[in-house]
């Protein structure tokens, strides 16, 4: 099942109504729940895909339930703004002096959390402003520079490590609890950050910029399925060689702490690996770009060394070559079918079922997809007959009916692995999409309403689960 934290019902976070979601997947059969990536977002965007950080957590996603169980949390605090809570909550444990864990957990994340905690307050300080645009001297790291700014704000630095802290233990107890239910954690990689991130301002010689810290050439891909324009994402490219002359620490670390968090990870836009998308810093779309290699066997050596075999998935939807494919499959890859792209007419389209392969991972839709309810409606005739000759449906069917007869379909794929939108599941239409890619407004704030995730619905599931022999045995 695919749903974000920040789509659960009731209270979006990773305090009881995750831990109920995990359940309910257990009662449903299911034994993967994916997310999105769960970093900490830009708040002009809300886009998880463009994090402030690619190891951080987000600290929107702690539950201040579950700080006010484990007492430190305050009720007095119920009526306030929740980033004043978790700094309350953040100061009661410093000043409670049982610090041991957390300083225990801070030293093996040093690497990482002190770029992090140093950008957000440098960036909350200067108003807000990306880094590029901050006095030279800080822009550019200077020591003493760094020093004399980070002195006054030590407090807010403090408490931004603790809510780094309270976001890995909240998370660390949802992973045991889902364990427990047999449930696997799936997350999802961003094969690029985003500019404007702690990661490209504290590593600025492990990518392709200017003197002033500006991309040189950003991102996106080609005109597609998605956008005639192409989409021009922004994010700076790597330099890879320089990543290769430490063996590609960052990548590897990268990694490691995604697999602390998931026993399963997507690697969205694989085929970045083998060669990706250029775009010229002032061009006006991503059409103008060029496709540039990249060490795909270098990096990916290390990164499956890392993360241990049969844990990583490449999303390799889009402009996919014969050497993207060879790619994948050299290191043992499972790779992405989404049956909404299945039903254009080809005959040797990849994405219909008869053409899938056990090291597939089969979907109906993604996040980037409208809802199978809404794509239902929006087919023309012709697309609308073959979808239901597929499925056995009639042309006319119910867009709900529709969305479990495609689940089913996604069951029966010989993909060893099937996953569908919660929304599919819940039959909704194009109201609830996540993400419409190339606009910037109104995307990742869909929420699934109260009490949608019953014990009717899991018993529904699982008799679709147990039908399609996907049933853990």
């Amino acid at each position: 099942m695919l749903l974000h934290v920040t789509s659960l019902p009731d209270t979006p976070d990773l305090g009881p109504a995750a831990h109920d979601f995990a359940d309910f997947l257990a009662d449903a059969a299911c034994t993967v729940w994916q997310v999105l990536p769960v970093g900490p977002t830009h708040p002009e965007d809300g886009s998880p895909y463009n994090a402030v950080s690619a190891m951080a957590g987000d600290p929107e996603l702690i539950s201040l339930e579950l700080l006010e169980r484990d007492g430190t949390g305050t009720e007095a605090t119920l009526g306030l703004p929740t980033g004043w809570r978790r700094t309350k909550a953040a100061r009661r444990l410093l000043d409670s002096g049982k610090l041991h864990e957390y300083e225990e957990w801070r030293s093996r994340n040093a690497d990482w959390l002190e770029d992090y905690v140093h950008f957000v307050a440098l960036r909350e300080f200067l108003g807000d402003r990306p880094w590029v645009t901050w006095p030279q001297p800080l822009r550019d790291r200077e020591p003493a520079a760094l020093k004399a700014a980070l002195e006054p704000l030590a407090d807010r630095i403090a408490v931004l490590r603790v809510e780094q802290w309270f976001f890995a233990e909240q998370w660390a107890r949802l992973k045991q609890h889902a364990a427990s239910r047999g449930v696997l954690l799936f997350g999802d990689l961003p094969i690029f950050v985003s500019h404007d991130s702690a990661d490209v301002w504290a590593h600025r010689d492990q990518f392709l910029l200017d003197g002033e810290g500006r991309p040189t050439t950003v991102t996106g891909v080609p005109p597609d399925y998605f956008s005639a324009d192409g989409q021009r994402w922004n994010n700076p490219h790597y330099d890879w060689a320089a990543m290769e002359d430490d063996g590609f620490a960052w990548w590897r670390r990268r990694v490691a702490v995604q697999r602390e968090r998931f026993d399963l990870v997507r690697i969205d836009h694989f085929r970045g690996f083998e060669a990706s998308w250029h775009v010229p810093g002032d061009a006006p779309t991503a059409k103008d770009g060029a496709w540039v290699p990249s060490p795909g066997r270098k990096v990916l050596a290390a990164l499956v060394e890392t993360a241990g075999p049969g844990t990583l998935v490449a999303e390799d939807l889009g402009v996919i070559t014969p050497a993207v494919k060879k790619l994948r499959r050299e290191f043992g890859l499972p790779g992405m079918k989404v049956l909404q792209f299945a039903f254009d007419g080809r005959r040797r389209n990849t994405h219909l079922p008869k053409r899938h392969r056990p090291d597939d991972v089969v979907y109906t839709g993604t996040h980037d997809n409208d809802t199978t309810a809404g794509w239902w409606r929006s087919l023309d005739q012709p697309t609308r007959a073959r979808v239901a000759k597929a499925v056995g449906a009639a042309p006319r069917a119910t867009p709900g009916d529709i969305a479990w007869d495609l689940m089913r379909l996604a069951m029966r794929s010989p993909a060893r692995l099937a996953v569908v939108p919660a929304q599919d599941l819940l039959g909704l239409g194009s109201d609830a999409r996540m993400n419409t890619p190339g606009t910037d407004a109104g995307n990742w704030a869909w929420q699934a309403p109260p009490h949608s995730f019953d014990d009717k619905l899991a018993a529904r599931l699982r008799t679709l689960v147990e039908s399609t022999g996907r049933a853990r045995r």
